[in-house]
């Protein structure tokens, strides 16, 4: 029910976060984009229901909300084994998106 009150203010909230995006300081610095450069465009494009969008901007937004979705629940409820493999497991699939992607994008803007 709370969502359908929500609902109209959507546009105004997604206009909003466009206009006050956070600047990347790496990106400041060095002139080179970061590893999460791209993220909070990615995840506007995903609120938006822009799947290909969202994922062209940065590959990893699904993977890491889901990570982090899947921690916060593990927290509340014990998910996971005692090794934390499940948890493990998404951190390193996360980061490797992460650092394929990265290593793609670096490839496409500086050496081609």
């Amino acid at each position: 029910m709370l969502l359908y009150l929500f609902a109209p203010l959507a546009p105004v909230f997604i206009t909003w976060l466009k206009g006050h995006l956070l600047p990347c300081p790496f990106k400041y610095f060095t002139g080179i984009d970061c590893p999460g450069c791209g993220f909070q465009r990615s995840v506007i494009a995903l609120v938006q229901g822009d799947l290909k969008v969202s994922l062209l901007l940065y590959p990893a937004t699904i993977p890491l909300l889901l990570a982090i979705a899947y921690t916060v629940a593990d927290n509340f409820y014990k998910l996971d084994t005692p090794k934390k493999t499940i948890k493990k497991s998404a951190y390193i699939t996360v980061g490797s998106v992460m650092l394929i992607s990265y290593t793609i994008k670096m490839v496409h803007l500086y050496w081609l």
